[in-house]
């Protein structure tokens, strides 16, 4: 009895032995991550196209494009692709009831940073509208991420309400390498970088969440919203594919940032864009 017991407590003692071992040796550390902010143009459109409640009868607003650039390790990510480069010096249309101007491309503010098109190995899309997709197709050799559901939506004909199959033609002809996705994709198998399933203005919208080592994580927001004041009004666009669904992500957006002490980056939003260092510097 007495050697039986010696043996089991020696089992037990290597065991918390090696069980102590396992916890003292660090985890793989995640890749150094940095994010950037670039200009993917501006437009103005009546302030009710982004909210349902009839607040801002015959008012406009005034909104910005933006697009971010991740680096991870050696990976550079591109989070949207803004408005079509067709419109870099083009006058915004006074007639129409959303007016867009683009002054820069995306590829120039790459190379201001050393990058070429091909240095782009990830490109992640938040939904299909053509003012996230407009230079996809700069970016041919990208590994494409987008949520299946919006990237099928792209065969309909017609395709749906503001959105350009053109834009992701290098991925919709079967060449380009893509991977759809449903829910949450950690894109780089660490949590550094996440897509966040936010559906409701899309069926397959979706925002990003960045973890940086010197700051607070990051959440861009995709479309969920278009300015942080519907966080308080829960006004969603009347043109959303679903009100509740639209309810539901804002809902989620508040409790990751509780949850994670994140920064909300809207990407429509002017007063989101000083969240971030001013183009070239990046957050790290």
């Amino acid at each position: 009895m007495f050697h039986a017991l010696k043996t089991a407590a020696l089992i037990l003692t290597a065991g918390l032995i090696a069980a102590g071992s396992a916890q003292a040796r660090p985890a793989t550390p995640a890749a150094a991550v940095k994010l950037w902010r670039l200009d993917c143009g501006s437009f103005t459109a009546p302030t009710d196209n982004f909210s349902d409640i009839f607040g801002h009868p015959g008012q406009r607003g005034a909104y910005v494009d933006s697009c971010y650039l991740v680096r991870h390790g050696k990976d550079v990510m591109l989070w949207d692709a803004g408005l079509p480069r067709a419109l870099i010096g083009r006058r915004a249309d006074p007639s129409l009831p959303i007016r867009m101007t683009l002054i820069r491309s995306v590829t120039d503010q790459l190379a201001a940073l050393g990058l070429k098109p091909s240095d782009v190995t990830v490109l992640g899309i938040s939904h299909n509208h053509s003012d996230h997709t407009g230079q996809a197709a700069d970016f041919p050799n990208a590994r494409l991420l987008m949520a299946g559901v919006d990237f099928e939506a792209l065969t309909h004909t017609p395709p749906p309400f503001f959105t350009d199959p053109a834009s992701l033609s290098p991925w919709l002809a079967g060449d380009g390498r893509k991977e759809l996705v449903s829910g949450d994709h950690d894109v780089f198998g660490d949590g550094t970088v996440v897509m966040v399933a936010l559906p409701g203005h899309t069926a397959g919208n979706h925002g990003l969440l960045v973890r940086l080592a010197h700051r607070r994580p990051v959440l861009i927001s995709g479309d969920a919203i278009h300015s942080a004041a519907q966080l308080k009004t829960r006004a969603v666009s009347p043109f959303n594919a679903s009100r509740s669904d639209s309810l539901a992500s804002i809902d989620r957006m508040i409790g990751i940032m509780r949850a994670t002490h994140a920064t909300l980056v809207t990407e429509h939003d002017p007063a989101s864009v000083a969240k971030l260092p001013v183009f070239p510097a990046a957050a790290d």
